[in-house]
């Protein structure tokens, strides 16, 4: 017997063999603005249908997750009827058409699958000739079994638009479930169908004339759910593998056994189905909330609780549902087992308030009921049913079942009336939120209590939450989002506040920030996209890698913070910090830098305590008590009379109320980036951890075998290389110093012969001041010269020195020379050196220089 898994890869395996390219399967939420959820297997191919885009394969296959809820009154009640489904399906876009889409379906169904083709019927459009011909002649199907039909064989996109005949083909269940005659006459239980083949070859005009497409496509589905009834020849869907894993859950959850009673069947299959639906949408994306998906999410949800409840069950429905489809479905989808956690944390939050609003609507309801037929009324008032809405959240859908069990409708036009204005005060809200100040921040905590933080367990990164304020943002496009729960850390204590995303059905917030304007209220800070309400549900979920790497950073400063204590002394005391995902900052009080042997002992220690991998504790207590325990207390942190104690390893006992690693052997090692002063008495480090502290290692390995392989040798040898390159430079220094004293000496004595009356002036570009100073003094040591001026453009720069005996005086030469050039100079009697700005005027001021030597 052939099971669901099977089914899926011999479907899949069938099509790849034959050139069709194998897409994975798309979200529920579907990408078409059109429709809410992924209604078909064909939603996420449309844009290569109709060619909005060009199709990048020109054969597909996928096995496409679905979800209808246009007959959710249908299940439970019906064997056939399920609202999540998968679909099968091949597509060709613009490649083969119905000559080559007819024969590997039959192929598929009778050879791969082994169905007897005597239990299979053909249906066609009543004017396809073609397609009816194609089944007789490249098919085995007996030509008797090839039906036309009307309207139920043609399929359109809208009254405009692509569209084209369809053929189906049907599986014969036997005479137990009804009369003969095929799917066009024969009872619909019994003829059932398992494959649609859609012939996209005709474009619909305003008119209602058909007009051939240029380019035609096939678009097929094959339901998995109904084939793999046809072939474990069970009587519904729910008696396949796909369903019975989950009936049996729901066995366990209601205390029933399936097959015994139809009241008590309808709720094990309404169980099964919505259990599935509900794990695969939140698996998706999405989140229980009043309108949108998220409203058909709730109201699936609560049918399956509600059949419970009905059933006297008071126990937990929902978690075990979720456990069953992920165990299930799992190796189709290996991502189901990641969202087992989140689908289990919605959809317990889900079940606790539909109880609470199951247990106070009821009454209110009951009440509503009693008084309408007492005074014989037919009809609930539709503000009886927004009030039961509104206050109580009870589903409007709810309302009108339990009214028509007892013989009364409900006024849906007034409801409908007050959920249009109570949205139209909700958007206008939200466009114009109230400003961000301490005013609205108590009335915010005052209306709504403190916001509970439920982020320090080490997988907290996503939660579902209730808006319970928007005020608005710094900068336009910004707002402040206040949730009744988050899993955001508010900055303090040094830690830095999350980033993430809380999305709803009608927007999405980037939050860029999380600050605590008040003790117990959250802020996220965030650009948002689309509109968020108060009142809407929302999941909130966490930048994952960054909180990690913070928390890594946070218990790494506490580690540093004992470490520096027991190295240093205990007069050591933290001054302040930041954490962020990027490194930790430690400021601390201590009257000089440490010892370079110091910080070797002081992070040796802390990295010792990571290897010991000890656990993180924390626990709560008063004050007083963790005083008395020895505990530190963090710099700038305000402490109430309870107060959060977190004991890291061996040597470290502080107060704090950040997130941490649940063991030591997580923060990875801790790594020095830097220590120096900050003031007086007051030292900082930065410091980096886990994999910060991995590649800042890797790079300096990296540098460390480019030294060596620079200096020829190997990584262990640098420093011994080091110190012989270094003596030999020195060694070269001296030499090239005594190299250019010599020359200077002989520049020196060359010019001292071309002195005039005891005077030289020369010019000498492209030498720096120092070498024109040693080269004057030089000329002057020799015998004859009394006074030597030389001057130099450097770097488009104007040097002038004079050297004398200090008659003339040397200082008041160069002012004078300086002044010429654009600059100034001065110095001794005997020496002296003028800068400009003007390499124009540089000979000008040498023929001056010497005009005044030959005067004096």
């Amino acid at each position: 017997m052939m099971h669901a898994n099977q089914l899926r890869s011999s479907f899949l395996d069938f099509f790849a063999s034959r050139e069709h390219t194998l897409v994975p399967s798309a979200s529920l939420i579907p990408r078409d603005p059109t429709v809410m959820f992924t209604i078909a297997g064909m939603v996420p191919f449309k844009p290569y249908l109709t060619r909005e885009l060009q199709p990048p394969w020109p054969r597909a296959t996928s096995v496409q997750k679905c979800f209808r809820t246009v007959d959710i009154d249908l299940v439970g009640v019906s064997e056939r009827h399920d609202t999540f489904f998968e679909m099968l399906g091949n597509f060709s876009f613009g490649d083969y058409f119905k000559e080559r889409a007819i024969p590997l379906a039959w192929e598929f169904v009778t050879e791969t699958l082994g169905i007897d083709p005597e239990l299979l019927w053909i249906t066609v459009h009543e004017t396809d000739d073609e397609a009816a011909r194609i089944w007789a002649d490249a098919t085995s199907v007996d030509p008797g079994r090839i039906q036309r039909l009307g309207e139920d064989n043609f399929w359109k996109m809208g009254d405009t638009g692509p569209c084209g005949p369809s053929s189906e083909i049907f599986f014969d269940k036997g005479e137990s479930y009804g009369a003969p005659g095929g799917p066009k006459g024969g009872a619909e239980e019994r003829f059932v169908e398992v494959w649609n083949l859609v012939f996209m070859q005709y474009n619909r005009q305003p008119d209602g004339r058909l007009e051939d497409l240029p380019v035609r496509n096939i678009d097929t589905g094959m339901g998995l759910e109904r084939m793999l009834a046809a072939l474990q020849g069970v009587r519904s869907i729910f008696d396949t593998d796909a369903f019975g894993p989950l009936i049996e859950t729901a066995e366990g959850i209601l205390g029933v056994r399936y097959g015994k009673q139809f009241a008590t069947d309808v709720a094990l299959r309404r169980l099964a189905d919505h259990g599935r639906a509900m794990t695969m949408l939140i698996a998706d994306g999405v989140m229980p909330s009043n309108d949108g998906r998220g409203y058909v999410l709730r109201r699936l949800v609560r049918r399956a609780i509600l059949a419970a409840r009905r059933l006297e069950v008071s126990g937990e429905v929902t978690g075990p549902l979720a456990e069953a489809t992920v165990s299930l479905m799992g190796e189709a989808y290996p991502y189901l087992p990641d969202k087992l956690d989140l689908a289990r944390s919605v959809l317990e939050r889900e079940e606790h308030s539909f109880d609470r609003t199951l247990r106070a609507g009821l009454r209110l309801l009951h009440d509503a009921l009693e008084e309408a037929s007492t005074g014989g009324a037919k009809t609930l008032g539709g503000e009886v049913a927004f009030k039961l809405h509104d206050t109580h959240g009870f589903p409007i859908e709810l309302t009108e079942e339990l009214a028509e069990e007892a013989g009364i409708g409900v006024d849906r036009a007034m409801f409908d009336a007050s959920m249009a204005a109570q949205r139209d005060r909700a958007r206008a809200a939200a466009r114009a939120p109230a400003a961000a100040d301490e005013s609205n921040y108590r009335d915010l905590i005052e209306a709504n209590g403190e916001t509970e933080f439920i982020g320090r367990s080490i997988d907290a990164y996503s939660a579902p939450a209730r808006i319970v304020g928007v005020l608005a943002g710094e900068k336009e496009g910004t707002a402040e989002i206040f949730l009744d729960r988050t899993p955001f850390y508010a900055e303090g204590g040094g830690q830095v506040g999350d980033r993430g995303t809380i999305v709803t059905e009608t927007g999405r917030a980037e939050v860029f920030d999380t600050v605590a304007p008040l003790s117990g209220l959250t802020a996220h800070r965030a650009k948002v996209k689309g509109e968020v309400f108060v009142g809407q549900d929302a999941l909130a979920t966490i930048d994952a890698p960054r909180r990690e790497a913070t928390r890594r950073n946070h218990t790494g400063t506490h580690l540093l913070h004992a470490a520096l204590r027991t190295v240093l002394g205990d007069h050591v005391h933290q001054q302040g910090s930041n954490v962020d995902h990027e490194r930790l900052r430690f400021d601390f009080s201590h009257p000089k830098g440490p010892a370079a042997e110091e910080l070797d002992a002081i992070f040796a220690m802390a990295n010792r305590d990571v290897i010991g991998d000890e656990e993180v504790r924390t626990t709560e207590t008063t004050l007083a008590e963790a005083e008395a325990e020895g505990a530190l207390a963090f710099f700038g942190d305000k402490y109430g009379d309870v107060v959060r104690v977190v004991r890291a390893g061996p040597h470290s006992l502080e107060l704090c109320g950040g997130t941490h690693v649940h063991a030591l052997g997580q923060i990875g090692p801790i790594s020095l980036v830097s220590e120096g002063s900050i003031g007086a008495n007051t030292r900082r480090i930065f410091a980096v951890t886990g994999e910060s502290a991995f590649a800042r290692t890797a790079v300096r390995e990296h540098q460390m075998r480019e030294v060596a392989r620079l200096l020829r040798t190997e990584p262990d040898g640098v420093i011994e290389a080091l110190e012989r390159l270094i003596d030999r430079q020195a060694e070269t220094d001296r030499a090239l110093q005594s190299m250019r004293r010599a020359a200077l000496g002989q520049e020196a004595a060359q010019l001292a012969s071309s002195a005039e009356a005891g005077a030289v002036v020369v010019r000498r570009d492209g030498r720096p001041t120092d070498e024109l100073r040693g080269l004057a003094q030089g000329a002057l040591g020799a015998e004859g010269v009394r006074a030597v001026v030389i001057g130099g453009v450097h770097d488009h720069k104007v040097s002038l020195v004079a050297a004398t005996g200090g008659d003339p005086d040397a200082s008041a030469l160069v002012k004078e020379l300086g002044a010429i050039v654009g600059g100034s100079g001065g110095g001794t009697a005997e020496l002296a050196v003028a800068g400009g700005r003007d390499p124009s005027r540089l000979d000008d001021a040498l023929a001056s220089a010497l005009r005044s030597l030959r005067s004096s």
